[in-house]
């Protein structure tokens, strides 16, 4: 009899469900998208039970339409949005406030606040993270400090701060767990014990009590699905990595020096380390790839970009500019280069390899020639350009030169996106049959635990290459490009007046 192994992919933007079977091939997809949420400049929530009730639309829908029996599912996995941080009840499951997205920057006060507690180069060390708004502690800390029912259950052990992937264990199964991927972006773990660093825990005040426990990635069952849940059987959760780590997995990017690069609503460039936990110099991430239980972790590199496919959506939804995406890439493909218009989509300032929370995001280099599709082709290569920072980091820190970078993600379909990123770069960009990675990672994860597949090694023969693009610019014309993309980033820096020039 025919299995199957499901994974619920938990995104910034939307929820899917995707059937795979035992060869790593898509079965059937639900997905729907939620809320976006704004209180303020630089906030940005979800709603938790609106998430939980699209993951089970989602999960209905997949099943139905593949008219699979759903005891013929075997193993579920999980992939989410990472930092996002829900406070609920571990009795009732009752939310106590919206979801404190990753994006969101109302942790940014308390974080300069650090800054004359502790030297970066600690918090680097401990947590293979820097000084941002960007990790979950700061979030949690402004719950604990500004919404009274949050601050009330303070040190009660009833009072959960769980990332997504939390969430949704907790609502399939009972149990509060995260992964050591979503842990180590807490910015509050350990991330050579990978246990919750009590140094951490007292900076941000923040009581382990109120944390999930932290499990493995791969090679645990953290709890059974129930019969009079979404799915209507009994299936073992068994499979958990954050959205980035689970696509470096479904990418089969196992060796050491192996890196993808995700465009999705933010854009992410991973590299393996191995067993070598590896420590930046030129302002990226140290996090933890994956581990499966009884064995040692492996480690990574990362560089994040906040603002990616959301500019997309900022150009159609906010200026108005296209009907859709399809629209967008038309217009970007009907000129050859982007007019001379250079777009810093610093949204919520600038991630990787910059960390400046101060920086806003300009259009630059306008003038009366820019027409609609240069701008449109813009805002691709401002994706492309974010891209090609982390890429010559990664390449300082390992002393490596990576030869080839593989992508994945929905702006993969954009021939003009891609095509650029490899000119910018100067490697082959080089995409996968299977491009939805990051759920066909969580997917691996559960399988690999299930017995469905015996390890990593033998997931590698699933990948297949579908796409690659290989570069045709001139170095001359492409560092005059790199050299007005620095220029424009430069104008970013500073927008936001500190406290001494606010006062």
């Amino acid at each position: 009899m025919t299995k199957y192994i499901g994974a619920i992919d938990q995104g910034t933007t939307s929820t899917r469900f995707i059937l795979f079977n035992t060869e790593g091939m898509i079965v059937s997809v639900g997905q729907k998208e939620h809320r976006q949420i704004y209180p303020r400049p630089g906030w940005v929530e979800h709603d938790p039970e609106e998430i939980w009730r699209n993951t089970c639309f989602v999960i209905c829908e997949c099943i139905s339409r593949s008219g699979i029996d759903p005891e013929d599912i075997i193993a579920v996995g999980i992939t989410n949005q990472r930092e996002t941080i829900i406070p609920f009840s571990r009795k009732t499951g009752r939310i106590l406030h919206n979801a404190v997205v990753w994006q969101d920057l109302r942790g940014s006060d308390f974080i300069d606040s650090l800054k004359s507690k502790v030297d970066e180069e600690e918090i680097r060390r401990t947590t293979g993270l820097l000084y941002s708004p960007y990790f979950s502690a700061s979030k949690i800390r402004w719950l604990l400090d500004n919404v009274p029912k949050v601050r009330a259950l303070g040190g009660n052990p009833d009072l959960c701060f769980g990332t997504i992937d939390t969430y949704l264990t907790y609502k399939l199964t009972g149990r509060c767990v995260t992964d050591v991927t979503n842990a180590s972006r807490y910015m509050l773990m350990n991330i050579s014990t990978l246990e919750w660093d009590e140094r951490m825990l007292e900076l941000f005040s923040v009581s382990r009590d109120n944390l999930p426990e932290i499990v493995s990635s791969t090679g645990l069952v953290y709890g059974y699905t129930s019969e009079d849940g979404p799915f209507g059987a009994r299936i073992p959760v068994c499979g958990i990595l954050g959205d980035q780590q689970a696509a470096l997995f479904g990418q089969a990017c196992f060796k050491a020096g192996e890196s993808k690069c995700t465009y999705g609503t933010g854009c992410f460039m991973l590299a393996n380390t191995g067993e070598n936990l590896c420590f930046s110099k030129h302002g990226l991430l140290s996090t933890v790839a994956y581990r499966r239980e009884g064995s040692a972790p492996v480690y990574a590199l990362e560089g994040s970009v906040a603002v990616a496919g959301s500019l997309c959506q900022w150009t159609r939804d906010n200026l108005k500019m296209v009907e859709d995406v399809k629209e967008l890439d038309e217009l970007a493909s009907s000129v050859p280069d982007s007019g001379g218009v250079y777009i810093v989509p610093a949204f919520a300032g600038l991630f990787a390899p910059y960390w400046r929370s101060d920086a806003r995001g300009v259009i630059a280099g306008l003038t009366g020639f820019a027409t609609r599709a240069h701008i449109c082709r813009a805002v691709l290569e401002a994706t492309a350009f974010q891209a090609y920072d982390i890429f010559s980091a990664m390449e300082m820190d390992s002393e490596i030169r990576i030869s080839s970078l593989k992508v994945d993600g929905g702006m993969t379909n954009s021939w003009p996106l891609m095509a650029f990123q490899s000119d910018i770069l100067q490697v082959p960009v080089i995409r996968p049959q299977i491009v939805e990675t990051t759920a066909l990672g969580a997917a691996y994860a559960a399988g690999i635990t299930a017995g469905v597949w015996k390890d990593k090694d033998d997931l590698v023969k699933y990948w297949r290459e579908q796409t690659r693009w290989t570069p045709t610019m001139d170095d001359k014309e492409r560092q005059k490009k790199v050299g007005f993309w620095k220029k424009a980033v430069s104008r970013t820096l500073g927008w936001v007046p500190s406290k001494e020039e606010q006062e």
